[in-house]
């Protein structure tokens, strides 16, 4: 489907203006705003998505900021805007924990930053639980085992690397699936805290969500005893050896 790119000179005016000052902004604070994108070289927004806010569809809304899909340089980008009532001062923060994962190929790839605005990798993809419920077809079962280890995988890298996520027990929302399937949404991350990515995650699957009942038509999982003392014991020790021993036991 073509996009319809908005130039960004009128994201000054309503209803636009209430997604780039979201909730509230001045004038003054818009048009700095609107300067700040230009020096990003964004030079388009398109407003669509799976998210409602007020008459306009957005790629995804968060605590931190809302989520549109930018032109930059004539590519499709994820632009994220800071929220004006976000107990973050900037951005910069995310971008920083955002290239360490990176360093793994984990999450989109920062592209550009500043103090409201995050530009990254657009990936066009479904949300995990979406994807896993509209599986059908021969092979679904490799499908859907290849796609969960993967984001075990990127986790277990992330733990590896002490950057803690912080989100995976809501998974659904922290997962895209599609040409590239990683880890999204690094607002709530930290490299200041234990690391639980692995734990988090594959509790986030497999045990008490929506997920699993879907995962459940597809393959027989174990019992929730045993996935947990398999985290028991990874989370004691964090080794290879013991992630190993959480994706046999989850049967991937």
């Amino acid at each position: 489907m073509q996009q319809s790119f908005l130039p960004i000179r009128k994201l000054s005016q309503k209803p636009y203006s209430y997604i780039l000052g979201f909730p509230k902004a001045t004038k003054k604070q818009l048009q700095s705003r609107i300067n700040e994108l230009r020096k990003l070289k964004i030079n388009g927004i398109a407003f669509e998505g799976t998210s409602l806010i007020g008459t306009l569809y957005v790629l995804g809304k968060g605590y931190v900021g809302i989520v549109v899909l930018g032109k930059w340089k004539n590519k499709k980008v994820a632009v994220k805007i800071r929220r004006t009532d976000s107990q973050r001062e900037r951005m910069k923060n995310e971008a920083k924990l955002l290239k360490i994962a990176n360093k793994k190929h984990v999450g989109p790839k920062v592209i550009e930053s500043s103090k409201n605005f995050l530009v990254m990798e657009y990936l066009d993809g479904k949300k995990i639980f979406d994807w896993i419920k509209e599986l059908n077809g021969k092979g679904r079962t490799s499908k859907l085992k290849s796609t969960v280890k993967k984001v075990l995988e990127d986790c277990y890298n992330l733990d590896e690397m002490g950057l803690d996520h912080g989100e995976l027990s809501r998974i659904t929302k922290h997962v895209i699936v599609g040409r590239k399937t990683t880890l999204i949404d690094f607002e709530s991350s930290s490299t200041k805290r234990r690391v639980s990515n692995v734990t988090s995650a594959t509790q986030g699957i497999f045990i008490g969500s929506g997920i699993v009942n879907e995962i459940k038509k597809i393959y027989k999982i174990p019992s929730k005893e045993k996935i947990i003392k398999a985290l028991r014991i990874y989370k004691k020790e964090q080794t290879r050896e013991s992630f190993e021993n959480v994706l046999t036991v989850l049967k991937l």
